[in-house]
């Protein structure tokens, strides 16, 4: 059973973002409000076709002491990490290095460093000279750049539970912070693009052709997209939003697939209202995992009606970024706060008409509202689900 034990909620000072859209706050919001997709053609060379979410923003390389780290993966973390400069300058004004944790996400790591390597490896017989397995592919990579741009000395650990490896680190930073282990939190997920994510989703049937239509009637499956976000977490502060709880459960019904019934990501979303303190009728909008495969959208679309009795708004925003794996749930939760910040939500890009089992509102256009709280859900393979609160200060 779950904890009854409520932990507080966590100002969320600063965030950066990056992905198909854009490199910044601002490249984001102009996209989604003019509700324009990011997501096109594919860079990399496939057998087969599919639309992705590409990122085209020119990536900082790393110098110095870092240069022997970077890859595409930590070249987006040091453009990310750049737009934290100003809210990390205030923690660490207020906090000592060895306070600040470093929580991320990643299912890929530095994958698509090392496919690069191996075919150089075939065509040659070696690998690049500058090429390092331990510096650039393995999960422990992107921490150390993460910890040395930020200079954060606490505790660090990278989480990867495919789709959700974006959204659990903020489940962590929250306990962290509350249990007073540490008193700020690097938080966040990234993934980059690459082959052997591309044709595993193809092997399992699951990639559209055309630009991801989630929770539409003829949806053929997911578009891949790459990018992340760093969030800063903090004890005490001027929380640009708070993150007022996070659901955590695990179905396990199936390898890959969700129990149809949404039972897990049902329960996931009712936990976090539980540990907020909240009820269905406190949240305005809820940001879904809707990766527009048609196993994913009907079981999410059955739970968020049964945790809703009344109609709210459900946009999925992979349809503007493409499914971004481990960074998802990051992502994701920046647009839940933004939502909040500005006033509106992005509409459903494609999702007329939708499908007979979704019975939600899915709006089509751009809605103007107050939005004082958003929950933002990533579930995953394995059937792990978690479901992020994220409040007005």
């Amino acid at each position: 059973m779950a904890s009854t034990t409520r932990l507080r909620p966590v100002p969320i000072t600063g965030y950066s973002v990056l992905s198909a859209l854009g490199g910044d706050r601002r490249e984001h919001l102009e996209m989604l409000a003019a509700g324009r997709t990011g997501l096109g053609p594919c860079p990399l060379p496939l057998p087969f076709p599919t639309a992705v979410g590409a990122v085209k923003t020119p990536l900082p390389e790393l110098t110095g002491a870092l240069a022997p780290w970077s890859t595409r993966l930590t070249r987006m973390i040091a453009h990310l990490a750049q737009g934290l400069d100003e809210p990390l300058r205030r923690a660490h004004q207020r906090w000592r290095p060895e306070r600040i944790g470093v929580l991320m996400g990643t299912s890929t790591a530095g994958a698509e460093s090392t496919e690069h390597a191996y075919k150089a490896f075939v065509a040659t017989g070696g690998f690049p000279e500058r090429y390092d397995f331990l510096k650039q592919h393995t999960f422990g990579a992107p921490l150390h750049v993460v910890a040395e741009l930020c200079n954060a000395r606490g505790p660090r650990w990278m989480v990867s539970t495919a789709c959700t490896s974006g959204a659990k680190p903020l489940a962590s930073a929250w306990r962290l912070i509350n249990a007073g282990v540490i008193d700020a939190a690097i938080v966040g997920g990234v993934d980059t693009l690459c082959t052997m994510t591309l044709h595993g989703f193809e092997s399992l049937q699951a990639l559209d052709r055309a630009p991801c239509r989630p929770f539409f009637k003829d949806r053929l499956g997911i578009s891949i997209g790459e990018g992340g976000a760093l969030l800063l977490l903090e004890r005490d502060g001027d929380g640009r939003v708070v993150l007022e709880s996070v659901g955590e459960t695990s179905d396990a019904y199936h390898i890959s697939a969700p129990h149809p019934d949404g039972a897990g990501a049902e329960a996931a979303m009712r936990q976090a209202l539980q540990f907020a303190g909240r009820s269905a009728d406190d949240i305005d909008h809820v940001n879904a995992h809707g990766t527009g495969t048609k196993l994913n959208d009907t079981a999410e679309a059955k739970a968020i009606a049964r945790v809703f009795q009344q109609p709210i708004p459900v946009v999925s925003t992979k349809c503007y970024t493409g499914h971004t794996l481990a960074a998802a749930g990051a992502i994701e939760c920046v647009f839940a706060a933004m939502a909040i910040e500005e006033g509106w939500i992005p509409p459903a890009i494609g999702a007329e008409p939708l499908d007979a089992d979704v019975k939600l509102h899915v709006p089509a256009q751009r809605t103007v509202g107050r939005f004082q709280r958003v929950l933002s859900n990533s579930f995953a393979f394995g059937g792990n689900n978690v479901s992020v609160l994220v409040g007005a200060p």
